[in-house]
């Protein structure tokens, strides 16, 4: 696999209808909003996982898309897998609860194994230095939170239940006489949805980091996929229906880059098209512009979706 030796910055343009895209666990799981502008919220960090999750479905098994960040994984265990490289014969290694590097060339080759193994080290890099030291290492993929183009209105449904919990509760359901009662019987939760939102995200892909963890061009290949399909594999009743609706890409010739990438994203415009007196509901009622005229020399523009 050749490293990459062009930076990169794109604009991801995502939807979602009826769903809460990123709920916050500090404020009842509601959608995450700016308070001042009342635009919709979605961090990095929630983007950043779907990448991780598709990942593992569509890379399963192959070598060197292995993912670090999951689910109830142990992160020192996965050290411990770069020290057993280094030190084929040490015992030590599978017991000690603390290891470091001995030198600067083992601190190079411990991440150097986690980086060519893993997919989301090699891409977002990670903090290995826990316990059984790896140290930390930069990623060369970055990506801002997403914000929504339009104020979005969330909203409180209350979904109920036919099934009851205990025997109790089906006796009270079949011989009560109070309406409020049998309701609150029924009762099962609320969800917090957006009727519908439209969101921006940017992101930045560097040559320069990409050469020290060995982010290669295949990596940005699957990158490109990853940000178009992973929506449709992280389906749930929470996140209603979302959405990749433009990915738009900033190429540059060179690996330090060949114009500021903010006054590239000022090319890139969603305006209201249609009647602006109504909420938006659909992709439709947004149009997606590009300028494309008088571009930095050695910069090239591409619709990945």
């Amino acid at each position: 696999m050749s490293t990459l030796a062009q930076r990169h910055d794109f604009v991801l343009f995502f939807d979602v209808t009826n769903g809460n895209p990123n709920g916050d666990p500090d404020a009842g799981n509601l959608p995450r909003i700016d308070q001042e502008t009342q635009r919709g919220l979605v961090t990095d960090v929630c983007l950043k996982r779907k990448v991780r999750n598709f990942t593992e479905l569509a890379r399963t098994g192959d070598a060197g898309y292995r993912i670090y960040v999951q689910d109830g994984s142990i992160l020192n265990d996965r050290h411990r897998e770069a020290y057993a490289h280094t030190r084929p014969s040490d015992a030590k290694v599978a017991t000690d609860k603390k290891l470091n590097p001995k030198d600067d060339a083992e601190a190079e080759a411990v991440q150097a194994f986690m980086c060519q193994h893993f997919f989301d080290i090699r891409a977002f890099g990670a903090v290995m230095s826990t316990g059984v030291n790896c140290g930390q290492v930069r990623g060369p993929v970055q990506l801002t939170f997403a914000q929504s183009i339009d104020p979005i209105v969330p909203q409180e449904i209350t979904v109920t239940r036919m099934a009851a919990t205990t025997e109790k509760e089906k006796k009270d359901r079949q011989g009560g006489t109070d309406e409020d009662e049998r309701h609150d019987n029924r009762t099962m939760g609320r969800k917090h949805i957006v009727p519908y939102g439209l969101y921006r995200a940017h992101g930045f892909v560097s040559a320069k980091l990409a050469e020290r963890t060995g982010f290669s061009n295949e990596d940005l290949a699957f990158l490109w996929r990853a940000l178009g399909e992973m929506f449709e594999h992280d389906r749930s009743a929470a996140r209603g229906e979302m959405t990749a609706q433009r990915l738009i890409v900033f190429q540059h010739e060179s690996a330090l880059g060949n114009a500021q990438a903010h006054k590239l994203f000022d090319r890139v415009r969603a305006r209201r098209d249609g009647d602006p007196t109504t909420p938006p509901r659909h992709i439709s009622d947004y149009a997606i512009d590009v300028d494309t005229t008088g571009l930095p020399e050695g910069v090239t523009v591409h619709d990945r979706l």
